[in-house]
């Protein structure tokens, strides 16, 4: 008999003949991999009592839906024995509950398995595994210490042979050298040796689904060696995804993308090519030189320089871990799974965790959930709530922000699917006709204990396990506003976002009642004018004092109003020496969304905030970017910028600046796809013609505007068409500043602009 700890990697289930069975694979800090095979399992799901069946063993249980009807369980031996009685229900006007849940998702969520679980039963080892057969499974508290390798291959074009493989991680650097057709057999079943032999529990890389392993099966299938590279020797596959993102399925590893675990932690950048995210935050990108066509010098190297290539190849393997390590995006991840129940590999999956927290308390509460998308015809909710603008040039501006605003508003008013259906006497109001009950509601209670375990992330500076606190709850919000979810209501969403438009507007109220103008506010946030004649001192002293004070207004309001606590929390966020609200350009209307400021950071220096220009719009070139934050700081510090100006458009017209006038467009699809004429499309077709291989991937299209239209970086048949980066860059983005200030680029630079 064994017993021990184990971290979930993955889950599967097969139907056998008759019946049901499920794996879990497992890391233990103490016993290394797991594979715990879970037999004899039944699907289950639910109908109303009153409705008959055809199929499946049907038992009473002290059930109902949220409506109050009685149900019945319905169990099967197979899965799609299930499914097939679910869609003759369906087909004769009966909608069962609960059966699109998959048997694993069932079994982990039933029993609060938040990735640690606790093993007990027989096992042997096997091929470097524990077995475990029909154990004892239960949750447990366990912090993984999971192995990682990254890999990265090199091939002749997408769809070409195999040049080169790399690997980092588990402590070793190697490269695996393709140098002709007949290497690629023995240098694939050298590499999935390796793997064997090295055993991580994660494999990651940069795209390295959808291209890596991708390209791997490919190449494996092509040359006839087993795909084998999961745990025991077990055979991976990928799956392509159309609409979905693309799965890597490997026996008893997981396997983790870098830009989708990036994006999971919210992690915003400005592109998510490997190049520019190990150059900001590495310091140092791919080893290649720029203006340089990759797969041309990729094939170069492969034919004059190996060694070359092997640095290369291994470099960006290199970069992915570093990446991974630097930005903690295994622990994030461990931390999501810990958190959500959902597998370390699970991207996005806001729905399926909601309804692995929301189900196993609403199932003990004594109801069942329908399955998704039953009565759910759309019906938009509003969206935050934003204030008009009041544009111009400001002192000491702060900005207020209510702390994780939905979340707080849930909580406070006890917004909660089981409590709008079964809302007992009393009940609380909501919005568009919403009222829900005082006691027993699931989602409140939720919040508040994920809100205590963020507060204890925090005093033990864990800031992975905090964000990742921040972005579940958060995720709570919109999951309830979508018909992807089993719990859909407009009625829950309206009830959360326009409390959330009462409490801005009346907050609003609040400051203006005590001589402060609000210049701008936006679902969450308000910014508040302060006395210019106070110092920075008196700014930061006077602001903490009216978000004390709006706090407890608040806290009193709720309390005689609606007789509830309020957990609504307004704190100060920036408070601003300088600050900016432009117009909508071409009018005099204030903006949205669109802002810059001047703070004060820690150790006295100054730092220009920028949200929604120009400045840090991505389709915008460097040039008009780097200008607009360059006027804005002038300003914001009293510098002269007139001649400044004026030579920055020498600059310009003089070539010196070339270099910052490319424009950078994602292509999401092939080129051939594309039906518009825009820009970016038209640079990556004349990039297409030219390249050396027939296919172009949605890539990122770099070209610049000549006298011949858009043309591919590199690739330029004119010279540049100075007068329209003049007229469509620096005017629109530099008049963001100077029509506040009385003149406009044409004003400043009118005459130039004529001799052109």
């Amino acid at each position: 008999m064994t017993e021990l700890d184990a971290f979930l990697l993955s889950t599967e289930w097969r139907d056998l003949d008759t019946t049901l069975e499920l794996t879990l694979w497992a890391s233990s800090p103490t016993h290394g991999p797991i594979r715990a095979t879970i037999p004899r399992q039944e699907a289950v799901m639910f109908v109303p009592r009153h409705e008959p069946t055809q199929a499946g063993r049907r038992e009473r249980r002290p059930l109902r839906t949220l409506q109050g009807m009685d149900v019945d369980a319905l169990y099967f031996s197979t899965r799609r024995a299930l499914l097939r009685e679910a869609d003759r229900l369906r087909k004769s006007g009966t909608f069962p509950l609960e059966s699109d849940l998959k048997p694993t998702h069932r079994y982990t969520m039933e029993r609060f398995i938040n990735g640690g679980l606790h093993l007990r039963g027989e096992a042997r080892k096997e091929h470097g595994v524990l077995r475990f057969h029909d154990p004892h499974v239960r949750a447990a508290e366990v912090t993984p210490r999971l192995r990682t390798l990254s890999l990265d291959v090199e091939t002749d074009g997408w769809d070409g042979r195999l040049l080169s493989l790399a690997f980092a991680g588990c402590g070793l650097e190697r490269t695996i050298a393709v140098p002709s057709p007949e290497d690629e057999r023995p240098a694939l079943e050298a590499a999935f040796a390796l793997i064997r032999e090295l055993d991580p529990d994660v494999l990651l890389g940069w795209n390295v689904t959808d291209f890596d392993l991708r390209a791997i099966e490919a190449r494996a299938t092509a040359v006839g060696v087993p795909f084998a590279i999961g745990r025991a020797g077990e055979t991976a596959r990928v799956l392509i995804g159309t609409q979905q993102p693309s799965i890597a399925r490997v026996p008893g590893r997981v396997v983790l993308d870098g830009v989708a675990t990036l994006r999971n932690a919210s992690i915003s950048l400005e592109r998510y090519t490997l190049d520019f995210v190990a150059k900001s935050m590495l310091g140092r990108g791919k080893l290649r030189a720029e203006g340089v066509d990759p797969l041309a010098e990729i094939r170069r190297m492969h034919r004059e320089d190996p060694a070359a290539l092997a640095a290369y190849n291994l470099e960006d393997a290199r970069l992915a871990l570093e990446i991974f390590d630097k930005a903690d995006l295994v622990e994030f991840t461990v931390a999501r799974c810990k958190l959500t129940g959902l597998p370390l590999d699970r991207q996005g999956g806001s729905v399926a965790a909601f309804d692995h927290l929301y189900l196993p308390r609403l199932h003990r509460k004594g109801y069942v959930a329908p399955d998704v998308g039953i009565d759910t015809a759309p019906v938009a909710s509003p969206g935050g709530h934003v204030l008009d603008s009041a544009p111009g040039l400001y002192r000491n501006v702060v900005s207020f922000d209510f702390r994780s605003l939905y979340p707080s508003i849930i909580r406070t008013f006890q917004i909660d699917p089981l409590g709008l259906w079964v809302r007992g006497p009393d009940p609380i109001e909501g919005f568009e006709g919403a009222r829900f009950a005082r006691e027993g509601a699931i989602l409140p209670a939720l919040i508040t204990s994920l809100h205590g375990e963020r507060n204890k992330a925090r005093e033990a500076k864990n800031a992975t396990m905090s964000q990742a606190i921040k972005i579940l709850m958060n995720s709570f919000y919109g999951v309830l506003g979508t018909p992807g979810c089993r719990f859909f209501d407009p009625r829950l969403a309206s009830s959360i976002t326009l409390r959330g438009h009462e409490v801005i507007e009346r907050s609003r109220a609040f400051f203006e009642q005590r001589g402060h103008r609000v210049i701008y506010g936006d679902t969450d946030s308000l910014f508040v004018q302060l006395p210019e004649a106070l110092d920075e001192a008196a700014v930061s002293v006077e602001a903490e004092s009216l978000a004390a004070a709006i706090n407890a207004w608040w806290a009193e309001t709720i309390r005689v109003e609606h007789r509830l606590e309020s957990h609504l929390e307004l704190r100060v966020d920036s408070r601003f020496l300088q600050f900016l609200m432009p117009t909508t350009r071409g009018s005099e209307r204030g903006s949205k969304k669109r802002y810059a400021g001047l703070v004060r950071r820690a150790g006295g220096t100054t730092e220009v905030l920028i949200r929604g220009l120009e400045a840090v719009r991505t389709d915008w070139t460097p040039l008009a970017r780097e200008a607009q934050r360059e006027l804005l700081r002038r300003v914001f510090v009293g510098e002269p910028w007139h001649d400044w100006l004026l030579e920055l458009r020498r600059q310009l017209l003089a070539g010196a600046r070339d270099h910052e006038l490319v424009y950078r467009k994602r292509l999401r699809r092939d080129v051939g796809d594309y039906a518009s004429a825009a820009p970016h499309v038209k640079a990556a077709r004349l990039a297409a013609e030219s390249a050396s291989d027939t296919e172009s991937h949605a890539t990122d299209v770099e070209y610049l505007i000549t006298a011949r239209g858009p043309e591919p970086r590199g690739l330029l048949t004119a010279p540049l068409d100075y007068r329209h980066y003049l007229e469509r860059q620096l005017a629109p983005a530099l008049d963001v500043v100077l029509t506040l200030l009385g003149t406009s680029f044409d004003r400043e630079a009118g005459e130039q602009l004529r001799l052109l």
